[in-house]
């Protein structure tokens, strides 16, 4: 059996994550531990008892996603780290799937996603933007919305293509209030507003880049072990100088998560599928586009006891 990992993005957590594998798996206690001790912050215990809205601040929710990733990863690695093809990871996850690659350990990736998300957040006030997810199949692509949309009011893009039937865009308020009408024009099901601190995924970030790539730089960095699929490109990295390049290009360009979707099915249509971390969206998206595939979500203890006993291991 092979294994493709999947690591979820901010929007992905939720008070009490992580809390169960702290308490049973030694492993996983040591990278909620590593993580705590590299921000200087005590986020295992915001991730375990909130309060909710403390761990939903982008500079918070961040590193501890990617704490709960590494800490099943840490768990599950022995048995099932042989078997792994390749990774991807939406936004925040790509960090968290350098990490399961091999390319940072967790203290170095922890350290870096605190930074992006305190970037990102003081961009946000800065220049404050907004994002909303369109949901449905649309008569008009979303791309010529948001060119209308730009014109008419500022500047709006899309930033996540999660699937052919959702797509979120990020930019001025003002721009995607005005693509949201025409999105909704255009036969939209519904048009989200996503309660975000900024414009991710857009031109909005820029300023922040130069403080990511310093994040970047002050770390060690391995070649990846396995490949990793980027967001911006969907396409196979496997060198540590690529990788930082397509981190820091993310910042601001859209996440084609459809497309790496695609790459990963048809390269591993035999493969499992398993979303490492928190929540089940990446393979919620993924079984609609290919309901064939084979999926697991790993993020709990019973869940992380099902995949050991599918192997044949024990923690």
């Amino acid at each position: 059996m092979t294994y493709v990992l999947l690591l979820p993005g901010q929007g992905s957590q939720k008070v009490g994550m992580g809390k169960d594998l702290y308490a049973a798996f030694p492993a996983a206690r040591e990278a909620f531990q590593a993580v705590d001790e590299a921000v200087g912050a005590p986020l295992s215990a915001l991730a375990f008892d909130g309060p909710a809205d403390e761990l939903t601040r982008t500079v918070n929710a961040q590193p501890a996603l990617l704490a709960h990733s590494a800490a099943v990863w840490a768990v599950v690695r022995p048995a099932i780290g042989a078997q792994v093809v390749a990774a991807a990871g939406h936004s925040l996850g790509e960090f968290s799937a350098y990490h399961l690659a091999g390319a940072l350990d967790v203290a170095a990736a922890a350290r870096i996603v605190r930074r992006r998300g305190t970037l990102m957040y003081e961009q946000g006030m800065a220049r404050p933007g907004a994002m909303a997810a369109v949901l449905g199949v649309l008569t008009t692509s979303i791309d010529d919305i948001c060119a209308q949309a730009s014109a008419e009011r500022g500047m709006v893009v899309p930033a996540n293509y999660n699937s052919d039937e959702q797509v979120v865009i990020s930019g001025e308020v003002a721009a995607v209030e005005r693509a949201m009408e025409l999105a909704k024009d255009a036969g939209a099901k519904r048009c989200l507003p996503l309660p975000v601190s900024g414009a991710f995924h857009s031109p909005l970030m820029e300023p922040a880049v130069a403080g990511l790539a310093d994040a970047l730089a002050a770390e060690t960095w391995q070649h990846p072990a396995i490949p990793v699929i980027a967001n911006v490109n969907a396409a196979a990295v496997t060198s540590a100088t690529e990788a930082v390049a397509l981190l820091l290009q993310q910042l601001t360009a859209p996440v084609q998560w459809t497309r790496v979707s695609r790459l990963l099915v048809a390269q591993y249509p035999e493969a499992t599928f398993v979303e490492i971390g928190s929540g089940a969206v990446l393979t919620g998206l993924l079984r609609r586009l290919a309901p064939s595939v084979k999926t697991m979500t790993c993020g709990t203890v019973a869940e992380v006891e099902k995949l050991l006993d599918s192997t044949g291991a024990s923690a």
